[in-house]
């Protein structure tokens, strides 16, 4: 036997061996369909369409060896329902706001938004290169998730009132829809808060079962038609200014997917975190000259008013500071900010204040 021989039959040879003592992990062969639930009733203008645009990638990408059957809230189970469903094997994913889901960790928070907390460009910045994706897999182990960033609506809007607001004080008994710890925050200035999902929030409004609500902005809210009940809109909130949206797998299911359709889910859910947000930007202002013109009276918010926002924000998050996980996100997100806001500032707050000064 020549030289070459001898080694290309021992290359075999102990390849065999090697996979023999070390088999390769198990995935589940052939191919396969994924049930994705959402908090979004079908057709809600930007959310479900990021939902959509993930399911079809993931199917898409995978030549359909991993077909993602998506079913919105109410076709499946409700849209509060869909932790509960993914966690316990019901579903095999979901796609929604994980601030619906503080109750199950107030830490959820940050991965959609909180009061007073990140753009979405922060968000970002935090998510992909300061330890935000660490951390909301360190949630998501404890209810066995394994979650991804996968949409964004950028900055949303203060919402929709019957009255003006023009000091704290107009939030005792307001009757107002608004998720999350920016919710929990207005309750503080004793508005009731109230926590529905967006396919049922123009029905509340319109009846009267409310006295107001925020809901994404100008083309979400267009949309969902809510100039059609009150005229009176606040276009800055302090409550979500750059909400992410997350696709969470089971992940028993995720395990036993290959390293392959992993990398799939996750490159899809963060490709659709910037053409989500994408979305919105590029609708927004032609919808809010829309709104304008159809009588929308555009609103802001006084000082006082900000104010006690940021008083009401600061005690909520500051109550959850016992948690030492919660603490952890906190004080790795607001970290983040701070440097992030400093140089966006510095450079790009710069330079469009005088490019809109030079270009009139």
């Amino acid at each position: 036997m020549d030289r070459r021989s001898f080694l290309r039959t021992s290359a075999v040879g102990g390849a065999a061996a090697a996979s023999t003592a070390l088999a390769a992990p198990a995935y589940a062969q052939g191919n396969r369909t994924l049930t994705m639930v959402t908090t979004w009733g079908r057709g809600l203008a930007g959310v479900h369409d990021s939902a959509q645009r993930v399911a079809d990638s993931i199917t898409a990408m995978t030549d359909g060896q991993l077909t993602v059957d998506l079913r919105a809230a109410g076709e499946l189970v409700g849209a509060f329902e869909v932790f509960d469903a993914v966690t316990s094997g019901q579903a095999d994913m979901y796609h929604g706001a994980d601030y619906y889901f503080v109750s199950q960790h107030p830490g959820y928070a940050f991965f959609t938004a909180v009061p007073f907390g990140m753009t979405a460009q922060e968000l970002a910045n935090w998510y992909y290169h300061q330890g935000g994706m660490e951390l909301h897999d360190e949630l998501g182990q404890i209810f066995g998730l394994k979650s991804f960033l996968g949409g964004n609506t950028g900055a949303q809007s203060g919402g929709w009132f019957r009255n003006e607001i023009n000091s704290p004080e107009d939030f005792q008994g307001l009757r107002f829809r608004m998720p999350g710890l920016g919710g929990q925050a207005l309750g503080r200035l004793g508005a009731s808060v109230q926590n529905l999902p967006g396919g049922e929030v123009y029905q509340a409004l319109a009846s009267g079962a409310i006295d107001g609500t925020e809901w994404i902005g100008p083309w979400a809210d267009q949309s969902a038609g809510f100039q059609e009940i009150t005229s009176i809109y606040y276009t800055a909130g302090f409550h979500e200014p750059g909400a992410g949206l997350s696709v969470a797998t089971n992940r028993d299911v995720f395990e036993s997917l290959s390293p392959a359709h992993q990398k799939i889910i996750e490159i899809a859910s963060a490709e659709c975190h910037q053409w989500n947000l994408s979305q919105f930007l590029a609708n927004n202002s032609n919808a809010l000259a829309q709104l304008v013109a159809g009588g929308v009276q555009v609103r802001t918010f006084p000082d006082s008013v900000w104010d006690a926002f940021g008083a009401a924000s600061q005690e909520v998050l500051d109550e959850n500071m016992g948690d030492e996980l919660f603490a952890r996100i906190r004080e790795s997100a607001m970290a983040s900010m701070r440097t992030s806001s400093g140089w966006i500032q510095a450079s790009e707050g710069t330079y469009r204040a005088q490019r809109d000064r030079v270009l009139g």
